[in-house]
Order: structure tokens, then sequence, then C-alpha cells
């Protein structure tokens, strides 16, 4: 009668695992069932953390929530933990003659409590244990804890698939969240204002700008070349706000076809147009609470510049195609390269939303205009791409620093970096020389004009550059300066004194 009765709990255990997609419900209800089969008082299942070697309690059956969610054992500890690290069950007859129970969850303080029987079976996946299915239960002399024991060792067999899904579903959340920190911390990191490379008078005052805004929830209109740094901008000032913890989205305005900007922007109901199979969130709906980062914005339609007009007076919008008015809180940095002033003058966009844009407006000066940071700029980058592609290449020579200089850089800070990047690659040497800058560099400095050198005149300036190169190497070392460039003591001293070179002076 006994067996049939075993059969019967194990029959339904079965059906509820089976029935519910819920995997934590389908436990709570094992737990139920063992309590009106069983004369369970209280039960848990509690899964091991390996990434942390901690033990929490999954589901529990006769203890509050709060002290489901804040008890938590080391592995090892009390005999839940115990039985998780050797991975053999344990039977109790009497809780109260046991000395290891550690009572964290205070769930055993009156007398009746003391006279309750304990079984813990392992909840294993192959040989490995992932966790543990614990029970009290009534007191009774006449039945065997052995025969209990064996019955919750089937029951934790068929519980442990679903048990292993909740744990790799935990430790993939554990693993994405670690992940996520770990870039919203490099993101904080590298989006500091420090990290925006400048130090000349007018980058300064983009600086004190940034840490002027960067606190409020003012609209922001970044303005400047193309390639000047206008990301780099906006980045910054988010991080460095209220809002940082919270979504940052980036709009690139001008890469998206007129009639589909709307529906980036807004979202989409489905069926709004052809091609609008489900419903689609916005970018400000996905922006909210956050801040939105409106990329080029000089370049939308005058229909969607009224809809961004609303969002920014009213704080509220509607999907494309719907019916339901949205409110939003989001701030908005925008960026151009266009002249707006000539835009509102052709009438291609429109006043009131440039005066809403234009409360606080940062000017990003082209590098041509902070030629000192240029320099600065360029060390930044050789040390990033020297590291990327595994390069030893210390320095620039004075030529390539010149060349560097008097070029005026149509392409800004984006066209420097190519030009680094470019030179790291082609150079095999641990200095960059002038040949290893790309032509456009080579033929003048404000077009594209010949070079105004002769060969003769260019080999002696690369003669003398390698020269120079060779004596700072060696500390004015001729005869290591020579082998440096595999030529001899003579020839090299020769075209030292030809060129007025000194090696004292690199001593």
């Amino acid at each position: 009668m006994k067996r049939l009765k075993d059969v019967t709990l194990l029959y339904e255990i079965s059906n509820t695992l089976n029935e519910y997609l819920d995997l934590k419900k389908s436990l709570y209800k094992v737990l139920d069932i063992l309590s009106s089969s069983m004369g369970m008082v209280r039960g848990t299942i509690t899964i091991l953390n390996p990434l942390r070697d901690e033990i929490n309690i999954e589901v529990a059956h006769g203890l509050p929530r709060n002290v489901v969610q804040s008890v938590k054992y080391k592995l090892g500890e009390g005999i839940t933990g115990q039985v998780i690290q050797t991975g053999k069950a344990v039977s109790i007859p009497r809780i109260g003659d046991e000395p290891r129970f550690l009572n964290r969850t205070a769930s055993r303080k009156s007398k009746q409590d003391q006279e309750l029987s304990f079984i813990c079976v392992p909840i294993k996946k192959g040989n490995q244990v992932i966790g543990a299915i614990s029970v009290d239960t009534l007191l009774d002399e006449s039945l065997s804890l052995e025969e209990g024991q064996k019955l919750m060792s089937v029951i934790a067999t068929l519980i442990a698939r679903q048990v292993i899904n909740l744990e790799t579903i935990h430790r993939e959340k554990e693993q994405l969240k670690e992940e996520n920190l770990r870039l919203r911390k490099e993101l904080e990191k590298k989006f500091r204002i420090k990290d925006i490379i400048g130090n000349s008078n007018k980058m300064r005052e983009v600086f004190q700008m940034i840490s002027q805004v960067s606190k409020s929830n003012a609209t922001v209109l970044v303005r400047g070349e193309s390639g000047t740094g206008k990301e780099m901008v906006a980045n910054a000032i988010h991080y460095n706000s209220l809002r940082a913890a919270l979504p940052f989205i980036k709009v690139n305005c001008s890469a998206l076809p007129v009639n589909l900007i709307a529906s980036e922007l807004f979202g989409h109901e489905k069926g709004a147009f052809t091609g609008a199979v489900k419903q689609k969130p916005g970018k400000f709906e996905l922006a909210h609470k956050g801040t939105i980062f409106l990329d080029e914005i000089g370049t939308i339609g005058l229909d969607t510049q009224a809809s961004l007009l609303r969002v920014l007076q009213e704080k509220e919008f509607d999907r494309v195609g719907g019916l339901q008015t949205l409110k939003t809180d989001v701030r908005v940095i925008a960026a151009t390269s266009k002249n707006l002033e000539t835009a509102l003058e052709e009438a291609t966009f429109r006043g009131d939303l440039y005066y809403r844009l234009n409360v606080f407006p940062i000017y990003l000066p082209p590098l041509r205009e902070r030629k000192t940071d240029i320099s600065l700029l360029a060390d930044y980058f050789l040390e990033k791409y020297s590291l990327e592609h595994q390069k030893d290449i210390k320095r620039f020579s004075t030529p390539a620093i010149d060349m560097l200089m008097d070029y005026h850089w149509p392409g800004n800070v984006r066209e420097l970096e190519n030009c680094i990047e470019r030179a790291v690659l082609l150079c095999e040497e641990g200095v960059i020389h002038s040949y290893h800058l790309p032509p456009t560099l080579q033929t003048g400095t404000e077009s594209d004009t010949l070079p105004t050198l002769s060969m003769e005149d260019a080999v002696a300036n690369l003669e003398k550059e390698m020269l120079i190169d060779g004596l700072k190497n060696s500390r004015g070392n001729i005869s290591l300066a020579s082998k440096m460039l595999k030529t001899s003591v003579r020839k090299f001293a020769y075209k030292a004194k030809r060129h007025d070179i000194s090696f004292r002076n690199y001593r």
C-alpha cells in the first residue's frame, strides 16, 4: 500500500514538472505536494552558484519570502552546505539532537520544531552536485528515514533537469550582469572629460562647458565640422550626468532614409505602412529617463522636425500609425556639421526647433585651429595603435612632426587618427618617419600642389633625419649609430660633418 502511495506521489510530481513553463512555479508546486503527501512542515530547494561558491535558497515552503531572499550559505557550511560539498544525503531523526544545524532562517524556534525529522539529498548534474532538496517532516518512529531518503533521492532526480535549467539561467544572468557592469565601467572611464585629448585654449573652453552642463537636464547642441569629435562630447556629457546609469541611445539622422526616420525615432504600430509586420518602439521610447543623441540633426525633414519639436516642448509623441499619446522623459543632445542659420534662411530648418535645440551650444574647433593639440593627439594614437597592432614604435621623427603640424587636416581628428594608424602599419622601425605618412601630407600644406623640394634636397633631408635618429638612439655613440644604419663609422662621420651634425649634442 505504501509503495503504491509513493508511486502516486512520484507520478504527481512528474506531471507537475511537465505542466508549468515557469520553473519556479513548478518547484513551488512540488514542495506543496510534498507538504500534503509526506507531512512536510518546511522544505527548500537550494542551488550552488559556482562563480561565488555560494548557496542560495531558490524556492521554499513554510519560510517567509524575505528569509528566502536574504539567507545564503557558503559551500560546506551547515548540513545543506555539507551535502552539496560531499554529494552525500543526510537523514536526522530528531533536529533537536543535532548540533550542526545553523538555523540561519530562524524558523526552528519552538520546542515542537525540535521534534521534527530532517532529510537532505543532493541534486546532481551527472557527477556534479548543483544543489540540494531538504525537508522537515513530523517525527514518526514507525517510518523509516532510510526509505524517506531513497524517495527524496528519486524526487531529486526528477527535478534535477528543472534545477539544471534554473542554474543555467542564473549563471547566464550573473555573467551578463557582471559583463554589463564591466562594460559600463569601461564606458564611464573612456568618456571622462579628461579622456578627450586637447590642451589648447579653445579645447579648455569646451571642457569647461561640458563640466557646466553635464549635471543639468538642459538640451545641448554640439556644433563643429565632421571629424572633430562631436559624439565624444555627447558621450562625456551623458556619462558625467545624473543619467549616467540610464539608457544612452544614439541616432545618426543622416544615415536614415527620409521616409523611415519618423518610425525610427518615434516607433510604429503594426500595419502602419507596408512592411510594418509588428509594433516597434522608437528611440525616444527606448531612451526613457536617459539621454538620446541625435547626430546630424540638420538633415531631418520638416515633417519630422514638427514631431521633434513636440517632444522637446510637451515631452510626448505618437507612434507612426498610433492613436495613443506616449509620454517620455529624455534629455536631448543634438549635433550638426551643417550651418543651421543658413538652413533657417533657406526655410529647410524650423526656427522654433532651432531655438529649442540651441539652449546650450558647444562649438568644437577644427583641428587646424588647435595646432598645439596635434602632437598630443598624434602621440595618443601612436600609443593606441602600436599596442593594438603589437608594434614597438616609440616616437615620431622631427620631420614627421613638422609634416603633421603643417598639414591643414580637412578631415580633422578622424583623418589624423586614420593617418597615424596607417603609419603604424607601414612602420617596421621604432620611429615614425615622414615617408610613413600618407602622400596627401607630403604634397603641400593648403593645396594638392607638388613638393617644392628638389629630389636632391629631399634625399639630403631624409639622410640628415636618419643620422639624427641614429645618434638619438645611441646617445651620441657614433660606432653604435653606424651599426644601426648599417654603414661604416667613416661614412657616418663624413655625412654628419656634411650636414653639420655634432655627435656631442646627443650625449
